[in-house]
C-alpha cells in the first residue's frame, strides 16, 4: 500500500482536510498514513466494507493489548464498559438493552420539546453580532439529552465540560495536561451519575435512565458500571457530534446562500444529510482485526489497526457527482458519518431530528442572518468542528 504523511495538527490540514483526504484516495482504497503509523481505509468502498465486516472489532485483542497506564486508569475503567468500545456478547446485550428505551416513539416525542428549547435559546439572541456556537449548537444538544435520559438540565454546563474534557483523549496530540483533565472530568461525572442514579432508584420517572436502572435491577443484563458507562456514552455522544454537525451545517448554509431550503418541508431532509455528507464531525473511526483479514488487496493480521476515513468516504466521486459541492438537492445516499454496521449510531435518529427542527427554527426566526467573520474550525481532529461561529441576525456588511 501507498505511504501518505500528513500531520493531522497542521493548521492547514485542520482548516481543510478534503484535500489530503482527495491525495489518499487517488492513492488507492487503502494506504498507510505514517503519522498515524496505521492503514487507513480512504473510498466509500473500503470504509463500508471495514465497517461491516465483522472479522474487525473495537476490542484490542487480549495478547496484545499494552497495560493501562495508572494515571488513566479512571478514565478507561469506563471504557472497559461502554458498548462502543465492546464486541459482541457484551456489545450485544449492552445494545439491545439502550435500543429497547431509545426507542422511536421515544424519539419522535422529543421534537416538541426539541422545538421549545431551540425557540427558548434563540429569544434571547442578541442584535450584534455573536457566537452561535454558544448560543444555540452547544446549549440546544446536551438540554435535549439531559432530557431525554432524566439527567437534570440545571448541571448542563457541567455536562458540556466534563464531555469536552474526556473527548479531549481522542484528539491527535493530546498531551499530559489533556489526559488529566480527562480523568478529572470522568471522576466527577462518575460522582454525579451515581448520585443521580441513586435518587432516581428511589423516585422513578418515565424516561431512559429510569428504563435502565429498571434492567439493572432485574439481574445480570445490566451492572451497575454498565449503567454508568452507558449513561456517560449517550450522554458525550448524544450532544457532541451534534454540536459540530449543527456548527458546519449552519456555516455551510450561510455559505451557499441555502437557508430557504430549511423552511421546506420535502428538501428539509434531504439538507441534514447532505450536512451530514459534506462536512461531518467525526473524521476517523479504528477498528482491529480479530483474525488475518484479505481486503482490497491487503492483509491484515489478528490485532492490526485499520482507520475508516468516514470524511473521506463521503467525498468519494464513484459515490457522488461534484462531491466538494454543498449541494442540498443531491439525491440522497447513504453516507458514512454515522458509521455502519455492528456499531451504527444509535442516535442516529435523534441527531437527524435536532438538526432538522433546529435549523428550521433558526431560519425562520433569523432569514437574514449571515456570517459576522470568517469560520474557522478547531485543533481537535480525529473530530472536526468550528472555534466558534460569528454570525450577525440582520443584514449589513456579510464576510
Amino acid at each position: 500500500m501507498q505511504r501518505l504523511s500528513q500531520s493531522p495538527t497542521e493548521p492547514g490540514f485542520v482548516q481543510d482536510p478534503y484535500p489530503f483526504y482527495a491525495r489518499a484516495r487517488a492513492a488507492g482504497d487503502i494506504v498507510f498514513w505514517e503519522d498515524y503509523g496505521i492503514a487507513m481505509a480512504t473510498s466509500h468502498a473500503a470504509v463500508n466494507a471495514v465497517l461491516r465486516d465483522r472479522r474487525f472489532g473495537r476490542e484490542v485483542p487480549p495478547e496484545i493489548a499494552e497495560p493501562v497506564p495508572d494515571h488513566l486508569a479512571p478514565f478507561f475503567a469506563i471504557e472497559a464498559n461502554s458498548m462502543l468500545e465492546l464486541e459482541p456478547p457484551r456489545h450485544t446485550r449492552l445494545r439491545g438493552l439502550v435500543t429497547r428505551a431509545f426507542t422511536t416513539a421515544r424519539i419522535e416525542a422529543m421534537a416538541p420539546v426539541i422545538e421549545d428549547l431551540a425557540a427558548e435559546l434563540i429569544a434571547d439572541f442578541p442584535g450584534s453580532p455573536f457566537d452561535l456556537l454558544d448560543a444555540l449548537a452547544r446549549p440546544l444538544p446536551v438540554r435535549v439529552i439531559a432530557r431525554l435520559l432524566g439527567v437534570p438540565e440545571d448541571r448542563a454546563g457541567d455536562l458540556l465540560g466534563w464531555s469536552n474534557a474526556m473527548v479531549g483523549m481522542y484528539q491527535a496530540g493530546r498531551t499530559r495536561e489533556m489526559e488529566d483533565a480527562a480523568v478529572a472530568a470522568t471522576e466527577a461525572f462518575r460522582s454525579y451519575l451515581q448520585d443521580v442514579i441513586a435518587a432516581r432508584r428511589k423516585a422513578p420517572r418515565a424516561d431512559l435512565l429510569s428504563q435502565l436502572i429498571a434492567a439493572e435491577e432485574e439481574g445480570d443484563r445490566l451492572s451497575a458500571e454498565e449503567l454508568i458507562s452507558t449513561v456517560i456514552l449517550l450522554l458525550n455522544a448524544g450532544h457532541e457530534a451534534t454540536v459540530h454537525s449543527f456548527g458546519n451545517g449552519v456555516k455551510a448554509i450561510l455559505e451557499a446562500g441555502a437557508g430557504s431550503v430549511t423552511q421546506d418541508p420535502a428538501r428539509l431532509p434531504g439538507l441534514v444529510e447532505e450536512i451530514l455528507r459534506f462536512d461531518p464531525p467525526l473524521h476517523l473511526f479504528t477498528r482491529h482485526a480479530c483474525e488475518e483479514v484479505t481486503l482490497f488487496g491487503e492483509t491484515f493480521r489478528r490485532g492490526d489497526r485499520i482507520g475508516c476515513l468516514l470524511a473521506s468516504a463521503n467525498r468519494d466521486a464513484a459515490v457522488w457527482e461534484a462531491p466538494d459541492t454543498f449541494d442540498p438537492s443531491r439525491p440522497v445516499r447513504t453516507n458514512a458519518s454515522f458509521g455502519a454496521g455492528l456499531h451504527f449510531c444509535i442516535g442516529a435518529p435523534l441527531a437527524r431530528l435536532e438538526l432538522a427542527l433546529a435549523l428550521k427554527a433558526l431560519f425562520a426566526a433569523c432569514p437574514q442572518m449571515h456570517l459576522a467573520d470568517a469560520p474557522r474550525y478547531a485543533d481537535i481532529y480525529h473530530f472536526h468542528g468550528l472555534q466558534h461561529l460569528m454570525v450577525s441576525p440582520n443584514r449589513g456588511p456579510r464576510v
